[in-house]
């Protein structure tokens, strides 16, 4: 169906991937990996038409119907609701169903002759079958069908499109296109927008489906339930393994030490001519010798080693320091949103003992964030209380937190920042434990790759060890090496974990327990992943689980009248985070120039081991309350947003 006929792209100087040579057939099911950046998407652009190979060319066989999820979703009109723009999207349908209906108007009519009313009632019928074939008639069941899997309650079909947020636009996207039946479906990495009972329905739906599937991830679940060919693009090549991903990662393995052992050999050779030549050439009896043996080193093609992930290399967690039996309970602990009118859970008791590793999961939007955060200490619950056990020391963190560095501040500075007054030695140490080298210390923030950042953001985390870990959506910015690399530490780190994932594969290889969060309420289910899923396929609930309740609707009646109710109500509400905002961001603004200032003390050498032992103490007291304060104003401005804007 699709042919790579020696394909090359670049950008500017730098080769993204150099004589592409492959095939992807019709009905196969085929997944591309390869490290961030590497050139994977760029395969679709090339695929959709978008960009142009600089030598080349990809040839499609026939015009199949292609689905691709776009990255920019906005809604054709306004008030366009979510089960609209799903259906008005699909290719084709809107121009038959234009087509049919102008049909039937000249029809009805009834003022044509009888050539043309034949001529008519032909074109009818090949409209008719036209619309049959691209499922029309159990189209609008299909949507409302994906829509359900992915997560959206019957309630959000009538929503407007515009008020949910980017990441249920993109389901919505996806169930556009997943309904749409198409001959060639192209996804890139769509478990991103996705929650584990989302990744679940995609997955079994995904196994269902007849076309021919290419699938871009790093989701090890996704690629080894649903694909059976596997590219790799790495290292300026794109290569075709015949076979699912443990295959490939099995002959990869093979092919790597082939390949080094080949480069060793040419390494040598080449160290042999260069010597040869260096050495012979301004000798006359030599001369030619010299020059022959240069000719060979200028043909010697130079064997090129894939650019091995080291997203989460050299991940190896410190051991965790001593704590008590029980690490932390809540008792009838509730949290509910400033200006919300139901809260996220209610009445939960709670208990995590020492060295347990629990998942929490759940639909989005459901609050797994915000009981992880409770569970961290760095948010207190409205109602109940939090008990922390015995010399417990917590260590957050959150799904942002690699991106909340200072673009341009080096590796080095951003680890000094954390680590007080640690000697300069030791830090370089413990950087070196993550894989950072003197040269990576130098790097700023901004050109580090995503794995890169998140190995970082342990580099702080652990600079004062923890003993209770913290952990949300660690592997959104890794690779298939990183996942696996970072699966394997938490697994054998013997400390206590909860983490938030939407990698079905990571869950299932690190945690020991479950906490559900659905609208049954939170439940606890000691076992692992596959346990859990057997205990819920065995309740097998009446209606799918979805997402939060949607505000109850007002008749035309009353709207504007409770309108103008609301507002009123919300005044005094909207005037009191106002002020808590402004507060915020004062108290944040105070303490990073504090920060700054202590930061540049300790680098200038003014202080005494007294001063460096203060300043040390005082930044780390400074980037607890950092933290405090930015949820602080996190949630103030997220609640803010909602009054001030209750239809977004």
């Amino acid at each position: 169906m699709i042919e790579f006929r020696d394909v090359s792209v670049r950008y500017g100087s730098e080769a993204l991937f150099e004589h592409a040579s492959f095939k992807i057939n019709a009905g196969e099911r085929v997944g591309i990996v390869g490290p961030n950046g590497s050139g994977k998407s760029t395969l679709f652009r090339l695929i959709l038409g978008d960009v142009a190979a600089d030598t080349g060319e990809v040839l499609t066989e026939g015009s199949p119907r292609i689905g691709f999820v776009r990255q920019h979703l906005e809604p054709r009109e306004p008030g366009q609701t979510l089960l609209q723009y799903c259906l008005e999207g699909i290719p084709g349908f809107e121009d038959t169903e234009r087509e049919i209906a102008r049909l039937e108007g000249a029809l009805a009519e009834g003022e044509v002759g009888e050539a043309e009313q034949a001529r008519l009632l032909r074109a009818l019928g090949e409209a008719h079958t036209r619309f049959e074939q691209m499922g029309g008639y159990s189209l609008e069941a299909r949507v409302k069908e994906s829509l359900g899997g992915l997560g959206y309650a019957v309630e959000d079909f009538a929503r407007p499109f515009a008020s949910f947020s980017g990441g249920w636009r993109m389901r919505a996207e996806l169930s556009r296109v997943l309904a749409s039946k198409p001959e060639l479906l192209l996804l890139d990495e769509p478990s991103n927008y996705l929650d584990l009972p989302a990744v679940e329905w995609l997955q079994r739906f995904l196994r269902a489906f007849e076309g021919t599937l290419v699938l871009i991830s790093h989701d090890r679940y996704l690629l080894r339930a649903i694909t059976r060919i596997t590219v790799e693009v790495d290292g300026g090549r794109v290569t075709r393994y015949n076979g699912p991903l443990d295959y490939y990662l099995e002959e990869r393995e093979t092919r790597y030490r082939q390949l080094l052992q080949a480069k060793a050999n040419q390494d040598r050779k080449r160290e042999q001519l260069e010597r040869f030549v260096e050495r012979f050439r301004a000798k006359a009896t030599k001369a030619a010798q010299a020059q022959s043996r240069e000719r060979q080193l200028e043909k010697m093609e130079e064997i090129r080693l894939p650019a091995r992930s080291r997203s989460a290399g050299y991940l190896r967690l410190p051991k965790a320091p001593h704590a008590g039996a029980e690490i932390v309970r809540l008792e009838d602990a509730a949290y509910t949103y400033p200006g919300a009118n139901h809260p996220i859970f209610r009445h939960l008791d709670l208990r995590v003992m020492n060295g347990e590793k629990i998942a929490i999961v759940g639909y989005n939007g459901m609050g797994k964030t915000t009981l992880l955060r409770v569970l961290a200490g760095v948010r207190a619950p409205t109602e109940g209380k939090v008990v922390f056990g015995y010399h417990v020391a917590p260590g957050y963190q959150s799904q942002d937190l690699s991106e909340t560095m200072d673009p341009d501040a080096t590796v080095f500075a951003i680890a000094k920042a954390a680590a007080g007054s640690l000697p300069e030695r030791e830090l370089c140490n413990r950087l070196g434990g993550f894989g950072f080298d003197a040269e990576d210390c130098a790097k700023p923030v901004k050109v580090l790759s995503g794995g890169e950042k998140i190995r970082l953001a342990f580099v702080r985390l652990f600079l004062n060890p923890p003993n209770y870990l913290l952990l949300d959506e660690p592997t959104t910015h890794l690779d298939l090496e990183g996942r696996e690399r970072l699966q394997q530490a938490v697994r054998d780190y013997d400390g206590t974990v909860i983490l938030v994932s939407h990698d079905v594969e990571f869950v299932r290889g690190t945690a020991q327990a479950i906490i559900e969060i659905s609208r049954r309420g939170i439940r606890r289910f000691h076992g692992g992943y596959d346990y859990y899923q057997e205990k819920i396929a065995a309740e097998a609930p009446d209606a799918p689980d979805a997402a939060p309740d949607a505000p109850a609707k007002t008749t035309s009646k009353d709207l504007r009248r409770q309108r103008a109710q609301e507002r009123a109500a919300r005044a005094p509400e909207i005037k009191r985070l106002r002020r808590q905002v402004e507060a915020a961001e004062a108290a944040i603004a105070a303490l990073e120039a504090e920060q700054a200032a202590l930061t540049a003390a300790l680098g200038d050498g003014s202080l005494d081991a007294q001063g460096l032992a203060d300043a040390g103490k005082r930044l780390r007291a400074i980037q607890f309350d950092l933290a405090k304060r930015t949820l602080e104003w996190e949630e103030a401005a997220e609640a803010l947003e909602r009054l001030e804007h209750p239809q977004t």
